[in-house]
């Protein structure tokens, strides 16, 4: 039994190096499509994760057209606090509006001098449960909002988010469509090699046959053949995927302005890089496969 293991691995391996140029071309181009696949799938799900971010952070602003009496606003409080939709409510009083925005403008702070500290309304920032971080949970406080205050305007960013995983949406569709192509290519690139392999081995694999060699016998090597490029193209890739993750995806990611502080980007998890290893030696047996049911009868 450890004969035939050894005999079969080191024709795969004699086949592979009677054609470097076309086994390299396999397995750069099952790499080159699988480090496409896995770097739109890290750049979608990183893009998941930072409007998941943002939902955590979505609040609806109401400005107050009249500043509520101490105890009106405490009734008020509690009132916001009791609607369902409502996670957690926070009074920005005038001065203290006034201080962030003076805050915001750092070191042209002055140019407010003199200016009024009533210039600013009040406001409640309400955060909401995690269950109405969405259109209609949106929709359902303003409707109240607009019946329980007297508000001069509300301010929220839930279209712009949604905008933003429609981004998200079409990129995800994108990776499908490109990396469907990617591997369509590596897989006709596999098979096509491997069928020269057989075409150039033809009279060895007639007389094998007429020896008493079976099918099974006969196309094992070539078997092992493609599943070797596919393991290589699959490390390759993972290769390549770490490299432009560190030194160029993350990068970007990181400067990308809309980022928050202390985002953590995210890779590949340990599952995931045996799976894109895996799916290489998947994709070179299919194409040893469909090559060898057309020389070879299984």
């Amino acid at each position: 039994m450890l004969d035939k293991i050894r005999y079969f691995i080191l024709r795969a391996l004699r086949n592979m190096r009677q054609w470097p140029l076309l086994c390299t071309a396999s397995i750069l181009t099952m790499a080159i499509a699988l480090a496409t696949v896995a770097t739109f799938f890290l750049v979608v799900v990183n893009i998941e994760q930072l409007a998941l971010r943002w939902t955590k952070e979505i609040q609806v602003i109401a400005y107050l057209e009249k500043i509520p009496d101490p105890q009106d606003l405490v009734t008020l409080t509690k009132k916001l606090k009791a609607m369902p939709e409502i996670e957690s409510v926070n009074y920005v009083s005038q001065t203290e509006a006034m201080q962030r925005f003076k805050k915001h403008l750092g070191a042209d702070a002055s140019l407010l001098e003199g200016v009024s500290r009533d210039l600013l309304p009040a406001s409640f920032e309400l955060g909401l449960r995690p269950e109405y971080r969405n259109q209609q949970g949106i929709n359902s406080v303003v409707e109240k909002l607009e019946n329980r205050l007297d508000i001069d305007d509300l301010r929220y960013g839930q279209k712009w988010l949604e905008r933003f995983n429609n981004f998200a949406h079409m990129l995800r569709i994108v990776s499908i469509i490109l990396g469907g192509f990617l591997l369509f290519a590596a897989l006709f690139i596999v098979s096509n090699t491997i069928k020269l392999t057989l075409y150039a081995r033809r009279d060895e694999l007639e007389i094998m046959a007429l020896v008493g060699a079976t099918m099974r016998f006969i196309k094992i090597p070539f078997l092992l053949e493609g599943a070797i490029q596919g393991l290589l193209g699959g490390v390759i890739s993972l290769a390549f995927l770490a490299l432009s993750f560190v030194f160029i995806l993350s990068r970007i990611l990181e400067s990308f302005w809309l980022t928050p502080a202390g985002f953590e980007l995210l890779f590949l998890t340990l599952n995931q890089q045996i799976i894109l290893v895996l799916s290489g030696v998947f994709l070179g047996v299919l194409g040893s496969l469909s090559s060898l049911r057309r020389f070879v009868r299984i």
